[in-house]
């Protein structure tokens, strides 16, 4: 294998795979550089230096060589690459490899290394190569690709293959197809405990916590580290036991084994369902208790009604079609097809009608359907649905690599003042350098707070569990911060903006001009079309299928059978039964239907073909056009309704063989024009306030739909997503493109757009299906980009759009740097949902929520579970102190019940995209942005304090350190008690009801948190400085030149100002930098918090005025001066207002993001 062949993309979930050799333990990077190490430094160390001169120098270094092949082990868990570059040898023949790194694309998981297995094949004697990632198995390509790619299933043979396919005639066949595609089990091994601890163990921050309880060791802090380290193994073994829940409940949602018929070696045989390999012929039958479908099949006789909602969330049955009347010369095509004519794993068959007694092929003992087994086991759609919630995102938290930068930021203080006071320290001959190392050591472990990790995941958890409740699931939680940052909103029309209670008006073109026939009046040619041209089915005593065929059938009162017999109800009693159908394709925008017409005076059966479809699409069909034909149906289509040409053809007596043989092309011809059915897409209640919310807070609004562009710009001009006169791009009877107004009162030539400012600020723009290629393939005259992507943001109606290029404009939408959510529902959007940056599924036949509530948010209704352990003191020294046992261990059973969201469960989420709304409404994009903003304000918030704490802990850990100034046990332990509470509280804000036109900031680096938190900081600084200095002028100066900083505790003047401005420094960075309006509660409306800060304040407002005696001798804060005790209290209240002021002016001038316009 070559070396770029082995990077090169293997599939949609693998970015590429490499191949390796494991080496020899000892030669590992961790061992045998490190052995190297040690000798030369012990040689240097006794032989050159001498042990008695340097021995603290020489343990140290020995420390820092053992703590750095500590990491440099680790390091290999932390990371897969750093694993491989240590432990493995790299080759390219994959005959020699015996291990993989597979590195999946973006979001699909994490890097691993896996097994390569080389077996042989025991018919042909070949060797077979393969190895399995994320439940999936890959093979070898020896012969063609030389590179590896996923198993080959048969989903792409011509349909006269599974026609003709009798199943497997022999058992090494079976167990040939066993070995490629293993067994039909969505199994789930759960981890041991201690596998799972060991993994959260041996995490960068958990080491990182670690290492600091081992330095507080080091300083003679034994009670408080050792119970530091226990906290923190409760902390992650209770994490370890809800992740271990989370897997079981996974385990038990895929599809239990049972019994099935199979046609293998020429008869029906039952097997365990488990058994089932790729090409097994089964009968499918409806079974009365929780029995699903066992994996994906080809339904190749008998048709059956499906309920899908274990897999899509759709709770309305879906009608499965057989493929035996599809051409034997077509391919397979499993996003064409899959609607139709494939059954998914995971789903139940509500009701089968099996294949016909006199017809050709198997037929099932159990009298069930045929169905051809296509994939198995992890390769179904419901096993790609579990590999999603499993192997998705396993950690959640906000983006990574701005966290890291921000560590780095302020890593650079922390250098700053350990080298300040190396030093400064050194300076005094006599001062013991093991014990200075250790307090640079300290500065610089004290700027990574230990509940970073928590705080990053705390705010993504609140949102997942805040959305749960009103309905909305997500399955892919890393794109919640997507949410707060959204640019683009775009919507699906029909069934999303538009209600599904459709409405039959009347019909056009058969009265002169725009006159309406009543389908009272309708003559019986045009109703045969209604009642026959559909893919309804019945099941119990209603119908399945289309909203708009329901209601079609419904507006002529026909009746329609479980045999496809449709029945008028009044009239003449002609029946007419479907025979075969050519059914609706996004692709072709038509449907058409073979029906046989029979009369009760009369044995002999005539066939018409009807016809129903797009006008534009059908006006080539038609024997006859009527003149007015355009005219007539793009003035219904202005005035909003959607418009369906009808046509038919009567063509008498048919054979059984002439009807089998009737190509589609064949029936669509020669076509009688039957008029233009008229049908009222009324819009949803709350579309319009939808739409306005999103327009009023800074969002692009796009419309991309499969209906024609006149009713796609009445709808948008309805909602006001179009404002101004828009214009259509149309091609003429020249094939020149042009931009016409709707009434054709104004042409413009393509390439006029290209004065876009002047353009756009006259018109909006519309842009079908048709037209779609060629503005992609039409530069601008300057060359560098197309058209399209030029007028991208500024065409706000994409009409008579197929799923594939409403992908096209999506992802476009991405490669210009737009944010883009997609909303539409999990069929036809499918693609565009899938790549937007937040996709969302609606369920088009799910209730709407009352119109009387609105889904409006209570104080009540979003109670947020999310809770994290009592933080470490930011600004205490190393001497820092637990808090209670009781409070800590209260906080840790918070945790284990409400900060790892519920697993999204199979029927919550829908395979179509990553956010799933259990109603119909678009009301859940306000709902997912909302909280995508507080999520975004909120982590940007967080970091703020944190970054002050770190700045002010940096310099009170030198400088101050230096002057001897330190706490006691028990002021540290007050000071994490008060602060605990705030950090508990900060994140626990939630949005506010109605969406802001300030558009929060997208990143955590931008001008104002850097000024804003260097312009507090300076304020900090200069406040503390000044105290400090108050308090030495009344303190008599020491005589020694430099500080025993070894020396126990005692409480002074000092130390009890420096302790009293900290904390309250501290208590007021919560209050200055927590966000509120407009895009999350206030402070005064986040009640625990505020509670929180007014108690902390209070409780430092009596001990620094002495009210409270008794709390200052156990906190051991000595009384402070009446003239000092002003002057504390009046810099403390004037740092307060001044680094609230300076907040303010940073957010006015800098603190709102502009929305993105080209």
């Amino acid at each position: 294998m070559a070396s770029k062949a082995s990077e090169m993309p293997v599939s949609d979930d693998i970015q590429y795979i490499r191949l390796y050799i494991p080496r020899q333990v000892y030669l590992h990077g961790y061992v045998a550089p490190f052995l190297i190490f040690y000798m030369i430094w012990l040689y240097v160390w006794l032989v050159m230096y001498g042990v008695q001169e340097y021995f603290e120098a020489g343990l140290i270094a020995v420390a820092g060589i053992g703590i750095l092949q500590i990491l440099t082990c680790l390091s290999c868990f932390w990371s897969v690459h750093v694993r491989c570059a240590l432990t493995c040898k790299s080759v390219l023949d994959v005959h020699q490899a015996t291990v993989a790194k597979v590195v999946p694309t973006p979001n699909n998981g994490y890097p691993e290394i896996v097994k390569i297995h080389h077996d042989k094949d025991e018919d042909s004697n070949r060797s077979i190569i393969w190895f399995s990632f994320q439940k999936t198995k890959y093979l070898y390509d020896a012969e063609e690709k030389k590179q590896f790619h996923s198993v080959p299933f048969p989903v792409d043979r011509k349909m006269h293959f599974y026609k003709n396919w009798k199943g497997f005639n022999e058992v090494h066949e079976i167990e040939h197809t066993n070995r490629i595609f293993g067994d039909n089990k969505l199994e789930l091994i759960v981890p041991e405990f201690s596998e799972l601890f060991k993994e959260r163990a041996t995490a960068p921050f958990f080491v990182f916590q670690v290492f600091c309880v081992a330095l507080w060791c080091l300083d003679e802090y034994w009670y408080y580290s050792i119970f530091t380290l226990a906290m923190l193994v409760m902390f992650e073994a209770t994490l370890v036991q809800q992740q271990l829940r989370n897997l079981r409940e996974i385990r038990n949602m895929g599809s239990k084994p049972y019994m099935i018929n199979v046609f293998r070696q020429r008869k029906w045989r039952l097997i365990s369902s488990s058994e089932l390999v790729p090409g097994d012929i089964c009968s499918i039958v409806r079974y009365s208790d929780d029995r699903t479908i066992p994996c994906d099949m080809l339904l190749l006789r008998g048709p059956c009604i499906v309920d899908e909602a274990m897999l899509t969330g759709e709770s309305v049955p879906q009608m499965k079609e057989p493929v035996e009347d599809i051409e034997d010369s077509i391919y397979l095509d499993p996003t064409q097809h899959s609607k139709l004519h494939i059954l998914f794993g995971g789903t139940k068959v509500v009701q089968h009608t099996p294949p016909p007694k006199n017809s050709n092929g198997i037929r099932s003992s159990d009298n069930g359907c045929i169905a051809y087994v296509l994939r198995t086991g992890f390769h179904t759609s419901q096993g790609k649905l579990l590999r999603t919630i499993l192997y998705g995102v396993k950690r959640v938290t906000a983006n990574n690599l701005e966290t890291f930068c921000f560590i780095l930021f302020l890593l650079i203080f922390a250098i700053a003042a350990a080298a300040y006071v190396w030093i400064k320290g050194t300076e005094d001959p006599s001062r013991n350098r093991y014990k200075l190392f250790l307090e640079c050591t300290f500065i610089l472990t004290s700027v990574v707070p230990p509940e970073l990790p928590i705080e990053l995941s705390l705010a993504v958890n609140s949102s997942l569990m805040s959305l749960i409740k009103l309905g909305i699931y997500c399955t892919e939680p890393f794109r919640i911060p997507f949410a707060g940052k959204i640019d683009v909103c775009c919507f699906d029309k029909t069934g999303t903006l538009t209600s599904d209670n459709l409405i039959v008006t009347g019909i056009a073109g058969l009265k002169e001009g725009c006159k309406l026939t009543e389908i009272s009046e309708a003559p019986m040619e045009t109703l045969r079309i209604l009642g026959t041209c559909h893919s309804l089915a019945k099941l119990d005593e209603t119908f399945v299928g289309d909203p708009l065929e329901k209601a079609a059938l419904k507006a002529i009162d026909w009746s329609f059978t479980k045999d496809d017999v449709a029945i008028p109800r009044k009239g003449f009693r002609q029946t007419l039964r479907i025979v075969h159908r050519f059914h609706f394709s996004s692709v072709l925008k038509r449907m058409s239907v073979i029906c046989s017409m029979q009369t009760p005076q009369s044995s002999i059966s005539n066939y018409i073909v009807t016809t129903k479809g797009a006008p534009e699409i059908l006006k080539r069909m038609f024997k006859e056009v009527p003149k007015d034909y355009d005219s007539v149906h793009e003035e219904m289509a202005r005035k909003g309704a959607r418009i369906l040409a009808l046509g038919y053809k009567e063509i008498g007596e048919l054979t059984s063989v002439q009807l089998r043989e009737m190509t589609r092309e064949q029936a669509e011809n020669e076509l009688i024009f039957a008029g233009f059915v008229v049908i009222s897409c009324p819009l949803k209640y709350d579309s319009k306030a939808v739409i306005k919310d999103l327009k009023h807070s800074s969002h692009h609004l796009i419309m991309i739909t499969g209906d024609s562009a006149l009713t796609a710009c009445h709808v948008a001009k309805e909602l006001e997503i179009v404002t101004k006169p828009t214009l259509i791009l149309k091609k003429t009877n020249n094939d020149d493109w042009l931009w016409q107004s709707i009434d054709r009162t104004i042409n413009l030539p393509l390439m006029e757009v290209e004065k876009r400012n002047e353009f756009v600020s006259k018109y909006c723009l519309c842009v079908t299906g048709e037209g779609l290629p060629e503005i992609i393939a039409t530069k601008t005259s300057k060359g560098k980009r197309t058209l399209f992507e030029t007028l991208l943001p500024f065409i706000q109606v994409f009409a008579r759009m197929a799923p594939k290029q409403k992908e096209i404009v999506i992802t476009t939408l991405r490669e210009r740097g737009f944010i883009t959510l997609m909303c539409g529902d999990g069929t036809n959007d499918v693609g565009a949902l899938k790549h937007a940056n937040v996709g969302v599924a609606l369920l088009t036949h799910a209730p709407q929520p009352k119109a009387a509530t609105k889904f409006e948010l209570s104080g009540k209704d979003l109670p947020v579970r999310s809770k994290y352990l009592v933080t470490r003191s930011p600004l205490s020294n190393q001497n820092q102190k637990m808090t209670s046992t009781k409070s800590v261990a209260k906080l840790l059973k918070d945790i284990d019940e409400g900060d790892q969201p519920s697993v999204v469960k199979l029927g919550d989420a829908s395979i179509a995209s990553p956010f799933t709304f259990k109603f119909s409404s678009t009301i859940c994009t306000t709902h997912i942005i909302r909280q995508g903003r507080c999520t975004l304000v909120t982590t940007l918030q967080m970091f703020k304090i944190l970054a002050l704490n770190a700045l002010v802990l940096a310099y009170s850990q030198s400088v101050l350190y230096l002057d001897g100034i330190k706490f006691s046990d028990s002021q540290a332990t007050l000071q994490g008690v008060l602060l605990a509470g705030c950090f508990l509280f900060i994140s626990r804000s939630k949005p506010l009801h109605t969406l802001s036109k300030q558009r929060p900031l997208p990143n955590i680096f931008n001008t104002y948190t850097i000024l804003t938190v260097l312009s507090q900081f300076f304020v900090h600084f200069t406040c503390l400085v000044y105290l400090v200095q108050e308090a030495k002028a009344l303190v008599p100066p020491r005589e020694e030149k430099f500080v025993n900083l070894d020396a126990k505790f005692e409480p002074n003047l000092i130390n009890s100002v420096v302790y009293l401005i900290s904390i309250t420094l501290q208590i007021s960075t919560f209050a200055v930098n927590h966000r509120g309006h407009p895009f999350m509660a206030s402070l005064t409306e986040n009640k625990p918090l505020l509670y929180s800060i007014l108690l902390s304040s209070t409780v430092i407002g009596l001990i620094a005025v002495g009210l409270a005696p008794e709390l200052s001798y156990q906190f051991e804060i000595v009384e402070i001066p009446v003239e000092l005790r002003n002057k504390l209290a009046s810099v403390l209240v004037a740092d307060f207002i001044l680094a609230y002021v300076l907040d303010s002016c940073c957010q006015w001038l800098l603190g709102e993001a502009k929305l993105k316009c080209n």
